[in-house]
């Protein structure tokens, strides 16, 4: 009972607040209660419109795009660092594809390799380029060094469009004649549906995986819906030639690239759009310590385009760009605001014992409150997302339902991380191991089994 009061009391001062404090408050409490306001009435105010998106995403149908002729020429670009495990099962899968392979070449560059990923590409037929640089180390420097060398082969104009993926990244049979589709209706830049090999290994390979089933499905397929742009999120992307040759190659090289990219695009005018039907699976970190490498880099990496793009954002948000403001929420970290709010509340709690010698309970309540309203709301997200996503969602349905009540502490440990992000000065690009060598049937069979098994 308690609890929920405690929530009912939080939307009560988020919603309906009383713009003034209690006069029974003492100093330190009253500038809590203004901190929260403020923070909440914000926070409120920049990401509200995303419960528009999942209220339009559930309502409306995913998009569909119209059968395209299937003669446009596209390169798949793979930047690879010791992938000999899982780099085979990707280029099976891109030989498997119901697109002619007649119009698909395939480039791997071997990044810093110590082990067999030159050979293993090059024995499927793919062209292959070793780099050996340990001064510029991270994927866009790899891209770029890919993109000089398409360059000076055959150029960056014998392909109508490029597709991007990461060595563990394993695609459905359709997955080219699907977003071939989106292409044909006129998007220069597609992102797509990315699902998840290894959802029900633990707490954190389900927090990754049910975030970006959320992404997909939440996110980016109201966008396309609404007409919005959506945003590149890492991997499973294609992007126009005409784009590439713009840009010389590939420009990007800030700690979240895909990111960088989006907000490059955006301000040049080009809507990214979404293809629902073209689904893709990668393997997600399953150690804390992997997670949160990873996600402090990502951290890292929004702060960096916010510095160098946030201006540009501003400005088109400022001229009523719905996608400049759209993705100046995106790369704002909700996180951020989140972390002012913990902190302060953390800091004014223990202040106010030093000062007056207790404990307060109206601090006390704000901070219980915050963590309790963190919680339910990320659980109600990633509801949404299990009860949307069921049928894709390859583990066992049990298990899968368990993890929902992780999936809001994942979430919630990114305040943590973008406080760290934030007061590191270095954050380098490190390599992720994969081990998770499947099939697409394989990964869809997994699930089934333990189905049956529940």
């Amino acid at each position: 009972m308690r609890v929920f009061e405690s929530i009912v009391g939080f939307f009560e001062r988020i919603l309906l607040p009383s713009w003034e404090a209690d006069p029974s408050l003492n100093t330190v409490e009253t500038v809590g209660f203004y901190i929260t306001l403020c923070i909440g009435t914000l926070f409120t105010l920049c990401y509200a419109y995303q419960f528009f998106y999942l209220f339009a995403a559930c309502v409306i149908k995913p998009k569909r795009y119209k059968s395209a002729p299937m003669d446009k020429r596209y390169a798949v670009v793979i930047a690879a660092r010791n992938e000999e495990r899982v780099l085979p099962l990707l280029l099976a899968s891109i030989k498997g594809q119901t697109y002619p392979q007649s119009h698909i070449d395939i480039y791997v560059v071997a990044d810093n390799c110590t082990d067999r990923t030159a050979a293993v590409a090059r024995e499927v037929g793919a062209h292959v380029f070793e780099r050996h640089n340990k001064q510029t180390v991270g994927k866009g420097y790899a891209l770029a060094f890919l993109f000089d060398r398409i360059r000076e082969g055959v150029g960056l104009s014998a392909y109508d469009a490029y597709l991007f993926f990461d060595a563990d990244n394993v695609l459905r049979e359709d997955f080219i004649e699907q977003i071939n589709k989106a292409y044909g209706a006129g998007y220069r830049v597609i992102t797509s549906y990315r699902n998840s090999k290894n959802y029900g290994k633990n707490w954190i390979s389900a927090g990754y995986a049910l975030w970006f089933l959320r992404e997909s499905r939440h996110l980016q397929n109201p966008r396309a819906i609404l007409g919005c742009s959506a945003a590149i999120s890492g991997t499973g992307f294609l992007v126009d030639g005409g784009i590439i040759e713009r840009n010389g190659g590939w420009k990007h090289f800030l700690l979240t690239e895909d990111i960088e990219f989006t907000a490059d695009c955006i301000l040049h005018g080009d809507r990214i759009g979404y293809c629902h039907a073209a689904e893709f699976f990668d393997e997600q970190p399953e150690t804390f310590g992997q997670s949160w490498r990873q996600r402090k880099r990502w951290a890292k990496g929004m702060f960096q385009v916010i510095r160098h793009y946030g201006r540009g954002l501003l400005t088109g948000a400022v001229h009523l760009r719905w996608s400049c403001f759209d993705m100046l929420m995106n790369i704002t970290p909700a996180f951020v605001l989140s972390s002012v709010q913990l902190v302060a509340n953390t800091v004014l709690l223990l202040l106010n014992f030093v000062i007056y010698g207790t404990l307060s309970p109206t601090l006390f309540n704000c901070l219980a409150e915050f963590l309790i309203f963190g919680y339910g709301i990320f659980f109600a997200l990633g509801l949404a997302a299990l009860v949307c996503e069921w049928r894709r969602i390859h583990c066992g349905k049990v298990r899968a339902v368990a993890l929902l009540f992780t999936f809001p502490l994942f979430m919630l440990t990114y305040i943590p991380i973008s406080l760290a992000a934030f007061f590191s000065r270095r954050v380098e690009w490190k390599p992720m191991e994969h081990k998770h060598a499947m099939t697409a049937e394989e990964i869809e069979n997994a699930g089934r089994v333990s189905k049956n098994r529940n």
